[in-house]
């Protein structure tokens, strides 16, 4: 298991290539509170990116904003490509150090859930002759 600062100093750097690329947080038209600090908000996405946790686990994690906040914080930066352009400049930088290994790759995914009843509800397509 690494040890804490080990995960600080990878957290450092993954923060020293994300932050430059963040859109700028726009004022709120009517007021109300101020945004938390991206840095908090980076931190907590991590975690969960890194442990596998729940969103509403950060509620238990010190010095991170709560889950919805950091939930809606990956969501406004995955819609702003944040997240593409921080993995194209490690790509490229991998690449140019020669550490770019591309003799086996994977890809990764998750699965949607069919909520109106997937396969079972959709017409049968029957072969005909």
């Amino acid at each position: 298991m690494p040890s804490l600062q080990i995960e600080r100093e990878l957290n450092d750097r993954l923060w020293d290539r994300a932050k430059r690329l963040l859109p700028a947080h726009r004022a709120h038209p009517k007021g109300g509170r101020p945004f938390q600090d991206d840095r908090a908000c980076f931190e907590g996405i991590v975690f969960v990116l890194r442990s596998g946790g729940r969103w509403r686990d950060l509620d238990r994690v010190e010095g991170v904003p709560s889950g919805p906040t950091c939930w809606r914080r990956h969501r406004d930066w995955t819609e702003s490509g944040v997240w593409e352009r921080v993995w194209a400049e490690v790509v490229v930088e991998l690449q140019e150090a020669g550490l770019l290994d591309t003799s086996e790759l994977y890809a990764d995914a998750t699965f949607v859930e069919a909520r109106k009843g997937g396969p079972s509800s959709a017409p049968r397509n029957v072969g005909k002759g």
